[in-house]
């Protein structure tokens, strides 16, 4: 069926699915201290892909499993309603998002089921949507041959857009290349993540919405000391970590809601 062979692709994506989010932003700054700045976050860049190639692919499949687990049985997780959520992409070597996916997707039409909104990478601009799907048969490739929802349905009508939604999201899954238990987090340089999360927590506060919980998966070698990712006004902390080892809350938030 069409779908198990988009869950195969899923996990097989070829070494071109990281092309566009593994570019890194071209801009000149003109201030010194964000040159600096920006050349740390490109070695950082460059260190931590070459640690997580090395990483064997046994292991890397155990980490997978055990982060989805601790997902799937957080209470934050199970009482989420309206989630949005990255699509992992192999090649990219991101924590697999397929079980966590596709356990939301069975349940998306019970009565107490989820909704699932997940991104769509509109142009090279940092523009990225968040679209509804209910299935995995709403996934194509796109022209870099990642995963992502088409613009519309099987009977023509546009996917609805988060943005445009009429009850706030309750929950955000983040990949990242790297993170740190204060909340840092380091992307791939194009900001994609970093300009829609801020977009939507301006959406949230002009409707008076309770503030979506950011949460980054990592396995236990994207996990740096504090200090070692340095940040900028436009990058935005997430609220807790799963890894392996278990959720790392950090915010007040998340502290509330982990406990």
């Amino acid at each position: 069926m069409r779908a198990q062979t988009l869950m195969t692709q899923w996990c097989t994506r070829a070494a071109t699915c990281g092309q566009l989010r593994m570019s890194t932003n071209t801009n000149t700054p003109k201030h010194d201290g964000l040159d600096a700045i920006f050349k740390h976050k490109r070695l950082l860049r460059t260190q931590v892909r070459k640690t997580l190639k090395s990483i064997q692919p046994s292991l890397r499949s155990h980490q997978d499993n055990t982060v989805q687990d601790i997902v799937l049985g957080a209470p934050w997780f199970k009482s989420s309603r309206r989630l949005c959520a990255y699509i992992s992409c192999a090649a990219l070597r991101e924590v697999d998002t397929l079980k966590i996916l596709s356990q939301i997707l069975q349940h998306n039409n019970a009565t107490d089921g989820k909704k699932l909104y997940v991104p769509r990478v509109e142009d090279k601009n940092s523009h990225m949507r968040m679209l509804h799907i209910s299935g995995i048969d709403d996934l194509i490739a796109n022209s870099m041959d990642i995963l992502e929802p088409a613009p519309v349905d099987v009977d023509g009508n546009a996917r609805e857009d988060v943005m445009q939604a009429n009850d706030p999201v309750d929950l955000f899954l983040l990949p990242g290349l790297a993170f740190d238990r204060s909340g840092r987090r380091l992307g791939r340089g194009r900001g994609y993540y970093d300009t829609f999360l801020k977009n939507y927590q301006d959406l949230a506060k002009t409707r008076n919405w309770k503030q979506p919980l950011l949460v980054a998966l990592s396995y236990s070698e994207q996990i740096l000391d504090e200090g070692l990712i340095p940040m900028t006004s436009s990058d935005l902390p997430v609220d807790a970590l799963v890894s392996p080892e278990g959720v790392i809350p950090i915010s007040k938030t998340a502290l509330n809601r982990y406990h």
